[in-house]
């Protein structure tokens, strides 16, 4: 049976020992009694050479559609065996007909096509070429030109032959050349005659023989571009990258740790370019549209690396102490007050909110609220479908010309001042921290000055427990009798009683809310709420970030910081973790230590860096309250006890390495 690879370490703990001298030479004197013999269509290369050719060579013709698909479905069937590789390889090449010109093209779009865990390990192909075998029922005339640029020479290319004729037209290929017959690989592999252990890579029928009959001693199942399923039962393991078959066999690596062990959950409905995002990294993606129950939510954590959640799910103290292996979360949304964000940073879990990316999305809907409460249109449209033509101009007005309050002048509230102001509105605006006024907009040195001021107000403040109910009773007492109310931005921060109280009494002439104190889990639940009924009352499912624009916008961001995270080390917009901007890490090993902030850290971290003689390349401290952050830059070359002496400094948090 196929065994999935287990997670033997989490990331804190990655692949340090592949940086030291003394372990590369470990790693050399194995590679002598090891060689590896690796396919070459959908395993080197993303996709079968052939059915490419074909691709080419039919380009323009009616028929193509057709004949590809034709021309792949006997690909697959010689792959997993169903018939004969001769048989698959004499029917493919009398339906293509290539020539010269054509495999000129062919080279030219394989060398795009190089599976990009291969290229990540280009310097590992080099070093140990003299390891490596590529064998293929492919053909050399196109095999060689790619794998050569990895160090890979002529002789070490096992693989038919075209043969031509004078015009460079294909007329055959050499049939005496056994990898056109049955078992040809074996049959290559065999007149090797290696003195060692070979392990064989492929995704196909032939690759998995290799072993069955003998002639290796492993099949790893290579499904970084194509799965077989008759295939995977057969394999000792199934690696999705070639990573995973390096750290696997603690070989040299490009990188700290396979992607393809990197676990990333996906919940409430999260944008799937998110879902893309994260699988071309190499990630492995799960992916839900709704929340999970608390309970699976805590079982699946214990496995997961990045946590995407949007405003539905509570990441509090229990759920973070289960989540042993978690290094991010990102908020697909902007706020976090969902995420005990100060127990993450003790547990080194580093969250990413979106603070601007649907900014123009809720401004835009407050913009379509104002204007709509302004003429009662939605009291006016439900009637109209109830039959009654209610053609009245009482309590409508125009906007113009009237003042908007905006308590909350952030990213959001100061986009909805300029563009109130450029409908005629008159803008004033009140926050707790100092901001810069735009426009004409006037600064409101009270709440309570704001509120006695404003035809309109509208709240855009955070979920912090200060602003509990920070518009309640009492403040809507202070507000111009007809005035007119929105919250979009968290239910929490309004009194729904109150609001029902002055809606009902005709105090406030109008309100739109897009936020509750309590909201359904999924469509599928009843929304409640005493403000359901009341008129000249908009209420809108939380959708102020709702469009199509927006959720891309999010998904972007927030994917792009947390790889930068995984990858690089990078905090500069988290939300818990001191930010620091990182560079690119070139020629160098990286050190993250994540520690609790207290006096000496860095000292310590010096001090035992200078023991062993390790050159600093560069580095960067940063903290906040709660955590320090330590970056440093060193050579790749080092004894790797040290690694052991800065993962055990007291009240370090989680200590990685990236290279």
């Amino acid at each position: 049976m196929a065994k999935n690879v287990p997670f033997l370490d989490t990331l804190q703990h990655s692949c340090y020992h592949t940086s030291t001298i003394c372990h590369l030479a470990e790693v050399a004197q194995d590679m002598k009694d090891t060689f590896y013999i690796i396919d070459f269509d959908s395993t080197f290369v993303t996709t079968e050479s052939l059915d490419e050719l074909a691709s080419i060579v039919l380009k323009g013709r009616s028929d193509k559609t057709a004949m590809v698909n034709r021309i792949k479905k006997i690909t697959d069937q010689g792959m997993t065996g169903i018939i004969p590789f001769e048989d698959g390889l004499r029917k493919r090449l009398k339906l293509i007909r290539p020539d010269r010109t054509h495999l000129k093209k062919l080279i030219r779009l394989l060398r795009k096509k190089i599976s990009p865990s291969i290229v990540r390990h280009k310097s590992f192909f080099q070093e140990f070429a003299d390891r490596i075998y590529i064998v293929s029922g492919g053909f050399r005339e196109f095999v060689s030109p790619i794998v050569s640029s990895f160090g890979i020479a002529d002789d070490h290319v096992l693989a038919n032959s075209f043969i031509f004729d004078q015009l460079g037209h294909i007329t055959g290929y050499d049939q005496a050349n056994v990898l056109s017959k049955k078992d040809g690989k074996i049959a290559a592999v065999k007149a090797l005659q290696l003195k060692g252990d070979i392990v064989a890579i492929g995704d196909g029928y032939s690759d998995y023989q290799l072993r069955a009959l003998g002639v290796a001693k492993h099949f790893i199942a290579f499904t970084e571009n194509v799965t077989r399923q008759t295939i995977l039962s057969s394999a000792d393991y199934v690696a999705a990258s070639f990573d995973e078959i390096l750290y696997h066999h603690k070989m040299p690596m490009a990188i700290s740790y396979p992607k393809s062990r990197i676990q990333v959950l996906l919940l409430e409905n999260i944008h799937e370019s998110a879902i893309r995002i994260f699988e071309k990294e190499g990630y492995l993606v799960e992916y839900h549209q709704e929340a999970l129950d608390q309970e699976i939510l805590k079982k699946k954590i214990q496995s997961t690396h990045i946590l995407g959640i949007r405003s539905r799910t509570k990441v509090r103290k229990d759920l973070l102490q289960a989540a042993e292996r978690l290094l991010a979360i990102g908020t697909y949304c902007i706020g976090t007050e969902q995420i005990d964000l100060t127990c993450a940073a003790e547990r080194g879990v580093a969250v990413f909110n979106a603070p601007y990316s649907n900014t123009r999305s809720v401004v835009e809907l407050a913009i379509a609220d104002l204007l709509s409460l302004a003429r009662a249109t939605s009291d006016k449209s439900t009637k109209m479908h109830q039959g009654i033509w209610d053609k009245s101009s009482d309590g409508c007005v125009e906007i113009r010309g009237k003042t908007i309050g905006i308590i909350g002048y952030g990213n959001i509230g100061s986009q909805l001042a300029v563009l109130a102001e450029a409908l005629g509105m008159r803008v004033c605006f009140y926050d707790i921290v100092e901001k810069l006024a735009l426009g004409n907009a006037v600064r409101c040195r009270s709440l309570q000055e704001l509120l006695k001021k404003s035809d309109f107000v509208s709240l855009h403040v955070d979920g912090r427990p200060g602003n509990q109910n920070l518009i309640s009773d009492r403040q809507f007492h202070l507000m111009r009798p007809g005035a007119i109310f929105l919250n979009l931005s968290r239910g929490s921060v309004v009194d729904i009683h109150a609001l029902k109280k002055h809606l009902a009494s005709g105090h406030l002439r109008g309100a739109a809310l897009d936020v509750y104190p309590e909201e359904p889990k999924n469509n599928d639940e009843m929304f409640e709420s005493e403000l359901r009924g009341l008129p000249n009352t908009i209420l809108t499912p939380h959708i102020g970030g709702s469009t199509i624009e927006a959720q891309q916008n999010i998904a972007d961001f927030v994917c792009r910081e947390t790889i930068s995270y995984i990858n690089s080390g990078s905090t500069q917009m988290s939300v818990n973790i001191p930010p620091i901007q990182l560079s690119i890490l070139k020629k160098a090993h990286r050190l993250l230590h994540l520690h609790r902030n207290t006096p000496g850290i860095l000292a310590q971290i010096n001090g035992i860096l200078a023991s062993y003689n390790i050159n600093i390349l560069g580095q960067y401290l940063k903290t906040n309250e709660t955590v320090g952050y330590v970056i440093t830059d060193v050579d790749k070359r080092y004894n790797t006890r040290v690694i052991d002496e800065l993962k055990n400094i007291p009240h370090t948090i989680r200590f990685r390495i990236l290279y």
